[in-house]
């Protein structure tokens, strides 16, 4: 086996510091993006959520009715029901809906 080089040691860790800082907010990207309908408390009771239907994201039988997957397609391409946009696509990235999801799935009880 191989010993790495002593310079290697640092440049590993800075490239892993390096990268955890470039991780993405799920809190701070939910609540920019999808708290004005869904609740920063995920229980969707603002006037909007209540006016499109949104779900409550506290109720555990709410977030196992979908898997992570539904939620990031339905995010990334909107929602409709009956011909009625219920939730616009989205134009955040890929990492940022990800982030957002796991976000919600905090509020879970």
């Amino acid at each position: 086996m191989k010993k790495l080089p002593l310079i290697a040691i640092p440049a590993i860790c800075a490239l892993l510091l390096t990268t955890n800082a470039f991780a993405v907010d799920g809190k701070a990207v939910y609540n920019d993006n999808c708290a004005k309908c869904h609740g920063e408390d995920g229980k969707g009771a603002t006037k909007i959520g209540q006016k499109f239907g949104a779900r409550d994201y506290t109720d555990p039988a709410v977030q196992a009715s979908f898997t992570d997957d539904q939620a990031f397609k339905s995010t990334k391409e909107g929602l409709k029901k009956d011909d009625k946009t219920l939730m616009k696509p989205s134009a955040l990235s890929d990492e940022e809906i990800k982030a957002s999801i796991s976000y919600m799935r905090t509020f879970k009880k």
